[in-house]
């Protein structure tokens, strides 16, 4: 159950209403018109920014002083952006756009911010493979990557493509061989993200072909991909010839040799050098893609101090030394013997991150716009779970590593989630290094915002940050903030109208009301009042009163309750002890066994949930993972995976025939363009009962 007071949780609700037509209108909502929307963005009259390099400001939480303004959106034609950098001297910038996974339709576009929006980029390159970085070369010129190629070019020449001059042809892209002979036609991670040292060095990502390495025997040798003189999950080094500067290749010019610079690197998709890199001691960082356990809590990411040589963990360990037990015959002998935790081959992390926030963008900032964050380093964190979605700063010292703090190190999960937690490992609480986030709250809010997913990061030359985000297909900007920091939006928080509308239900239900009187004396009063403010219960209330008070605290709760879906919510997975969610009330395990009657407790809890909307729960039907539902106008409003349950209240929608009218959606689903008043439908074959 979420530790957050029940006073700020009522103070939330309180604001709710203000914040969230502050949000869409601004601050004179009589003279307003509707918000216009922009890749799911509802965007008004404020801006961020100023001069012809101020934009519609974005509702999204961040840190004192700082705002987003939306430069480019879905309108202007983006469909997978990953990157960005500014022309050196230029207020121009590319972007990498790879269009989409397993084609080769990627572009690089050249973007002009002072154009009218619909008109600021201009194609440079087309139907390349899997375009991604993109950096400023020593020698002043804009190098990118494909899947298998790094190149320079001119993007301000008439004819782009003529200028191209590839300097790395043949790399491990997503058709690779094995080094035992397995043809994969679509590796896993083929991005080549890149950068160069002050002596033009190049330092190369090449990802792993999986995410684990394991095949359906257990594996008895050591990772055949991650072996070798051209091993994956690695960063490969090339050394330019004198002078810091790759040659062009011929048509029959071999690439130039290369080494494996660090190995046992899942995916190094954020990499950044001290400026002062390669001298003795100076940082170069790695930020490290753990492993997709199903575990929301573990593995955690890593910031990794790369060193020649040495091996970072993939696929034999996670988080600081814990061994993967699928490779527990692998560690048991040979050069990979005790790995983990007694290996000198082995560099454990140089801190954690939070796990599955997916590290893509890391840069130290250099700018005048903001001093406060001189030679910081950022971290966009991409990933689509709670710790992800956000822009983290980091202090560091002289040599640009940042500074750890002994056990416990604590972070910020989401609104939806405790609110805090501190970096742990299967050893219990670790070391890390603390950090503040620039952009914090940027979960999905339907009727504001979508959820973000930062990708590419760079500092403009006058100082500014810019971002670009995938998921919304989007370019931002962030600037200096005047004012008040707005008051941050909401997370799948319910309005009163809401709650009155399901207190209302249970009201009407006899058995559903016994179910909540039982649960509130068998368990709330029992076990709960004491960890979470009484859940409103007061001195002098009815038997009727205690019940209404304790059902409209555990609605009022963030993500505790999904009407008619019992499995979703947090009463369940905290009470059960399922997933990576603790256990409530705490030393709870052993009363199944100590307490009669607490079984059917908890299957109490269950059925209150599932039956609290009058209906029937039916459940999307298998089929393409995602199924599209609708408002009353025909308005799209979201999609729910496929197997999950919802609440039928209209088999047959007397308002829009051959679709089914169902109960309001958990808030994950909604994508911000529909409202409860208009409905939601789905259509009628999409859905199955529950079985």
């Amino acid at each position: 159950m979420n530790h957050l007071t029940f006073w700020r949780d009522c103070r939330r609700l309180y604001l709710f209403a203000a914040v969230v037509i502050g949000a869409l209108f601004g601050p004179d909502t009589a003279a307003s018109s509707e918000p216009v929307r922009k890749s799911g963005y509802a965007v008004g009259s404020e801006t961020c920014g100023s001069g012809d390099l101020a934009f519609p400001r974005l509702q999204i939480d961040m840190k004192a002083g700082y705002c987003a303004g939306l430069v480019a959106s879905d309108e202007d034609r983006l469909k997978f952006p990953r990157s960005i950098v500014q022309v050196p001297g230029r207020d121009l910038f590319v972007v990498a756009d790879m269009g989409g996974w397993g084609r080769s339709d990627g572009r690089l576009l050249l973007l002009d911010p002072h154009a009218p929006q619909g008109q600021r980029f201009k194609e440079l390159l087309t139907e390349l493979e899997y375009p991604f970085g993109l950096v400023i070369g020593p020698d002043r010129k804009l190098y990118a990557s494909t899947a298998e190629t790094i190149f320079r070019f001119d993007p301000l020449a008439d004819s782009p493509r003529s200028t191209v001059e590839t300097i790395i042809r043949h790399m491990p892209g997503r058709r690779i061989t094995l080094p035992d002979g397995t043809r994969i036609d679509e590796s896993a991670h083929p991005l080549k993200q890149f950068v160069f040292d002050k002596h033009g060095r190049l330092f190369v990502n090449v990802g792993s072909h999986s995410d684990d390495c394991m095949t359906r025997a257990r594996a008895a040798k050591p990772c055949a991909a991650a072996e070798g003189a051209s091993a994956l999950a690695a960063i490969w080094l090339f050394t330019p010839p004198a002078g810091g500067v790759f040659p062009a290749l011929r048509p029959d010019d071999p690439d130039p040799q290369h080494m494996v610079y660090a190995r046992g690197l899942r995916n190094s998709m954020a990499l950044a050098l001290h400026p002062n890199f390669p001298d003795a001691g100076y940082a170069f960082l790695q930020g490290e893609n753990g492993q997709d356990l199903p575990d929301i809590f573990k593995p955690n990411e890593e910031i990794n101090a790369i060193e020649q040589g040495r091996h970072y963990g993939w696929p034999y360990c996670y988080d600081l030394s814990t061994p993967s037990p699928e490779f527990r015959r692998v560690l048991q002998s040979g050069p990979y013997k005790s790995l983990c935790t007694a290996n000198a081959l082995y560099k454990a992390p140089h801190s954690l991150m939070p796990p599955h926030g997916a590290p893509l963008a890391m840069l130290y900032y250099r700018g005048t716009k903001f001093p406060e964050l001189e030679g910081k380093l950022l971290v966009g964190l991409h990933g689509y779970r709670p710790t992800g979605s956000r822009i983290l700063i980091y202090e560091v010292d002289d040599r640009g590593f940042p500074k750890p703090k002994p056990a416990p190190v604590r972070y910020h999960v989401s609104c939806a989630a405790d609110p805090t937690r501190s970096f742990q490992t299967d050893g219990g609480e670790v070391a890390a290094a603390p950090f503040e986030e620039l952009i914090s709250g940027w979960h999905r809010v339907n009727g504001a915002r979508p959820q973000g997913a930062p990708v590419g990061m760079t500092v403009a030359e006058d100082g500014a940050i810019w971002l670009v985000e995938d998921k919304n297909r989007t370019v931002i900007r962030i600037d200096r903030a005047a004012g008040d920091v707005p008051v941050p939006l909401p997370c799948e928080i319910r309005s009163q109208a809401m709650i009155d509308q399901l207190a209302a239900f249970v009201a009407r239900d006899a058995q559903n009301g016994v179910r909540l009187t039982t649960l509130r004396k068998g368990l709330v009063e029992r076990h709960c009042v004491g960890c979470h403010s009484g859940f409103g219960l007061k001195p002098g209330q009815s038997e009727a009163d205690k019940d209404v008070a304790v059902l409209r605290f555990m609605l009022s709760q963030d993500g505790w309750i999904y009407p008619g879906v019992p499995d979703a919510g947090k009463l369940r997975t905290r009470l059960r002890g399922r997933r990576a969610e603790k256990l409530m009330p705490p030393g709870g395990e052993s009363l199944p066994k100590t307490e009669p009657g607490y079984t059917q407790l908890l299957d109490t809890a269950d059925l209150l949930v599932a039956k609290m909307v009058p209906g029937t729960r039916m459940r999307i039907k298998p089929g393409p993972p995602q199924r599209k539902f609708f408002g009353r106008t025909n308005r799209e409003c979201g999609e729910i995976p496929a197997a999950k349950v919802v609440v039928v209240t209209q088999r047959s929608a007397v308002d829009k025939p051959g679709f089914s009218r169902f109960f309001r959606p958990a808030d994950p689903y909604l994508n911000g363009e529909c409202t409860d008043d208009d409905g939601y439908y789905i259509r009628q074959d999409f859905l199955v009962p529950v079985q």
